[in-house]
């Protein structure tokens, strides 16, 4: 690998998925698809749950802010990603590399608590629904949102500070497609070590710490829904769920396979189709699974047609 001086030359190069003409330009177009549904898919449901006075519940202030960091975190990477696709442009600024590297981890910490959140929410629901009201208040759900953003936001500043620590002198080529810890980990000639135990410790806690909440709020809801005598009232409680659980288990999966490994077990083939998963298609998958598989949010979106024509005829 050649050496690199910082000092004349202060950009990383995103090598990007591939380095063939003809699979870019398909990607580029998928990924331009991806993200306007994106886009429409959080905007949308962030403008239903305002709009509809019925989900003005607990679950629905976590999920309009699900879709905020979706959205958010979504547009950090996949812009610039489509731009190193459709133009000979790859490069990225140092500061532009680690403030886009700062967004993604804590807006990836932040919905890892807001799943967690929304798993809590679920469990009282289910578990203990003659307390809901009491439990789930106003200032218990911005508590938890705070300590979301709050506990986002240090994992990324330690993460991020650790890392600009590093002398980056063997290259400036990064083989991904964004600015990832991996990848960057890689290209320094100092000893990482310490920053990789750093890095894993505290994605270990953010990662583990927001899972072991989920999977003991699921273990508790399954619990009681088996309990239930009636074949309906069991339907119904694993209703209530069923598209948070689905949203869970394909964002946990990807980003465990991702970050809480070895370094020495890094393939630069599987962590990007990972990264692609978590960065680019769980963000446009999130508002399908919660309104296409939700009969309330299926149900905001009739009441707001209906609405919309009755206020048309009035007119």
């Amino acid at each position: 690998m050649n050496t690199w001086n910082y000092t004349n030359n202060p950009d990383f190069i995103l090598m990007g998925l591939t380095d063939s003409k003809e699979i870019q330009l398909v990607l580029s177009v998928l990924f331009l698809l991806i993200y306007m549904v994106t886009v429409l898919g959080n905007i949308g449901m962030m403008l239903i749950i305002f709009l509809d006075v019925q989900l003005q519940t607990p679950m629905y202030f976590f999920l309009i802010h699900l879709s905020f960091v979706d959205l958010s975190y979504s547009t950090a990477i996949t812009p610039k990603t489509l731009e190193n696709l459709l133009t000979s442009n790859k490069n990225i600024s140092f500061i532009d590399c680690f403030t886009q590297m700062y967004i993604f981890i804590l807006l990836a910490g932040v919905e890892c608590f807001l799943l967690s959140s929304m798993a809590y929410d679920r469990y009282i629901a289910i578990c203990k629904s003659l307390h809901y009201p009491v439990i789930m208040s106003s200032r218990c759900c911005f508590a938890l949102l705070t300590g979301s953003y709050m506990t986002g936001a240090v994992d990324s500043s330690v993460t991020v500070l650790s890392m600009i620590t590093l002398h980056f002198c063997k290259s400036n080529v990064i083989h991904h497609f964004y600015c990832d810890t991996s990848p960057l980990l890689s290209l320094s000639c100092s000893d990482t070590h310490v920053v990789e135990v750093i890095i894993f410790i505290f994605a270990g806690c953010t990662v583990l710490g927001s899972l072991i909440t989920v999977s003991a709020s699921y273990v508790s809801i399954l619990s009681t829904i088996l309990r239930i005598n009636s074949t309906s009232g069991k339907q119904k409680a694993f209703s209530t769920c069923a598209s948070h659980l689905l949203g869970v288990t394909v964002f946990y999966s990807t980003l465990i396979f991702t970050y809480l490994k070895p370094s020495e077990s890094y393939s630069l083939g599987k962590d990007q189709i990972a990264s692609v998963f978590y960065t680019i298609l769980i963000p446009m998958l999130n508002p399908l699974i919660y309104s296409l598989r939700n009969k309330e949010v299926k149900g905001a979106i009739v009441r707001l047609v209906k609405k919309r024509q009755g206020s048309r005829k009035l007119g």
